[in-house]
């Protein structure tokens, strides 16, 4: 790294693991000082006395709020940069009109979100979390599975992007039919066919989410649509919680017109609403999609340095903004 410009402050206001010693490792050996806020994201308010407090240069956040206030909290502020790969918790507009860097890392977790994903399906179309809670209440009922090759069904993929089209690559290898969508339709798709989304549903046996979360797609997934999937099929969601209304999926899941939904994240949580507790359909996991010991030390590493970066007047590697008065310069990546 490029000794930077002046030291300053970074904060990093919360933290998904058991401590702050990858990010600090990186900001304080490039001479920057570290303010470590709560472990557990605290409310916008105290994110916003945090900036405000310290005034600091580049603030680190995973799951904590950084508003619009807190962005103008700091005069200081160069670089907001996102443990993560989504940006519904920063204020995206207010940073790139105070001309400060917005940035994520986008590609950490591909191979993790992908896997979770597909272990998803495997999960249901084989009935293992379902045989595994029935064998350890006492019964032994082998008559009574209904299980599915997977070979035989289609898959539908909403969002193909890096994530989406490792699943898609994954999924294939097991002989499924893929289906996929995107706003922005790829050129090349091999094994692969892309239709609208209302078709996709209507002819998918499971459908899996891989968007981001934007006033667009909040509740891309609600009543209407999930009466067009097929009955007795999987809705798979391992991106963000808002993308699906979990009241429609509960009805879906009492009626029988969904067999299962699939959930690493959910619009509530940490909460988990009792109505789909109680679906013997439902698998839940707590936001752990994008984990293991590789993507959350390279995560942890990668979103220090674009820190280090920006305070040292270099280009970030993955901007998600183009702040006023700024330019990423032709290493631009989107």
């Amino acid at each position: 790294m490029t000794p930077p410009s002046r030291p300053g402050t970074v904060l990093l206001t919360d933290y998904a693991w058991p401590d702050d010693s990858v990010e600090r490792s990186v900001i304080e050996a490039a001479g920057h000082t570290l303010v470590t806020g709560p472990a557990e994201p605290a409310s916008a308010e105290a994110i916003e006395e945090l900036v405000a407090e310290h005034r600091p240069a580049g603030i680190l956040t995973c799951w904590a709020p950084v508003s619009a206030t807190a962005v103008g909290a700091s005069p200081e502020l160069r670089i907001v940069a996102r443990l993560g790969v989504g940006l519904d918790n920063i204020a995206v507009d207010s940073a790139t009109e105070r001309g400060v860097w917005v940035t994520n890392v986008p590609d950490y977790c591909v191979d993790e979100v992908s896997d979770h994903a597909v272990g998803m399906v495997l999960a249901w179309t084989r009935g293992l979390a379902l045989f595994d809670r029935e064998v350890r209440a006492g019964h032994w009922n082998p008559a009574g599975a209904r299980l599915r090759r997977l070979s035989t069904l289609t898959c539908g993929i909403v969002g193909f992007g890096r994530i989406g089209r490792a699943t898609a690559r994954k999924l294939g290898g097991f002989g499924c039919r893929i289906l996929a969508h995107d706003p922005h339709t790829p050129k090349d798709t091999p094994g692969v066919e892309m239709a609208g989304l209302e078709e996709l549903l209507c002819r998918s046996d499971v459908v899996i989410l891989h968007v981001p979360l934007t006033p667009g797609t909040h509740h891309i997934i609600g009543t209407g649509q999930l009466a067009l999937m097929r009955p007795g099929g999987l809705l798979v969601n391992v991106s963000r919680g808002g993308l699906v209304d979990t009241d429609a999926v509960v009805k879906a899941l009492d009626s029988g017109h969904l067999d299962g939904a699939a959930f690493d994240v959910l619009e509530s949580e940490p909460h988990v609403p009792a109505a789909l507790l109680d679906q013997p359909g439902a698998l839940l996991t707590p936001h752990v999609a994008f984990s293991s010991d590789a993507s959350v030390t390279e995560l942890r590493r990668r979103a220090a340095e674009e820190v280090v970066r920006i305070l040292a007047d270099e280009t970030p590697a993955h901007p998600c903004n183009s702040p006023r008065g700024l330019s990423a310069g032709p290493g631009e990546q989107r």
